[in-house]
């Protein structure tokens, strides 16, 4: 999708964001652009915009408020009659698509373009050049839960499963037909992986709460951050989920 009258003009001055990872990005690049995010951009952590609810029960009446030139949105992070909404009062949304990590990249490319910023930032290099240099130490064969109550695993096409793909991590439902499927835990038991990646959100998952439920299988506990946003966090993602990985085969 386009990112909109205002951004076609150069006029963008005013940006809410409804996605942490591209409140985080705009704001590391284009500081002083956001006026508005989600309750869910922790970062940068002095970040001080009106906050507008949740990514998914967004308050429309006060983004609306804020005058924003621009709305930033996910297809999958955002709800379509959200981004509807919002559309119908007159802003201008640009929603990205991010299932792999070259996605992401150009992605990202595109919303700071949208967005005003001058020139593609250091970050961004940095962070595309910090993947390409991955070689993987060990092929694992994994199975990676987001949720629990019901369980819910990492399917095909996510950005996640991307980047363990990159990490040498073989996903057991890369090819079901969800994305985000939801499995019994006795199923998962029964797929019989050698590892089970567990990441700290959006599910909490820690030592004490998700490791048990997998008895005598590896479990790696990962920053979700490094998981699943694609922003600056990407420079350091590949380092820091090797090392999880490492460590949890000691």
């Amino acid at each position: 999708m386009s990112a909109g009258r205002g951004a076609a003009r150069g006029t963008v001055r005013r940006i809410v964001s409804l996605v942490p990872s591209l409140t985080e990005a705009v704001a590391v690049t284009a500081p002083g652009l956001l006026v508005g995010a989600t309750d869910w951009c922790a970062h940068p952590a002095d970040l001080d915009v009106a906050r507008i609810g949740g990514t998914k029960n967004p308050d429309v009446r006060a983004i609306t408020v804020l005058h924003p030139d621009l709305v930033l949105a996910n297809e999958e992070e955002n709800r379509a009659a959200d981004l509807a909404e919002l559309r119908a009062a007159g802003l201008d949304v640009l929603v990205t698509e991010i299932r792999t990590l070259d996605q992401g990249l150009s992605e990202l490319e595109r919303v700071l373009a949208a967005c005003g910023a001058p020139r593609r930032p250091r970050w961004l290099d940095e962070a595309e050049a910090a993947w390409a240099a991955v070689t993987p130490e060990e092929e694992y064969t994994a199975v990676v839960p987001i949720w629990r109550r019901p369980w819910m695993v990492l399917g095909r096409d996510t950005f996640a499963g991307d980047l363990l793909a990159r990490l040498g991590v073989r996903n057991l439902y890369a090819d079901h037909p969800e994305r985000y499927p939801r499995l019994s835990l006795d199923e998962l038991r029964a797929a019989a992986p050698g590892l089970v990646v567990l990441p700290d959100e959006p599910y909490r998952f820690t030592r004490d709460d998700g490791p048990e439920a997998f008895p005598g299988t590896v479990a790696a506990l990962v920053d979700g951050r490094h998981l699943t946003w694609y922003g600056p966090s990407l420079v350091e993602a590949p380092r820091v989920l090797a090392r999880a990985l490492r460590a949890a085969h000691r």
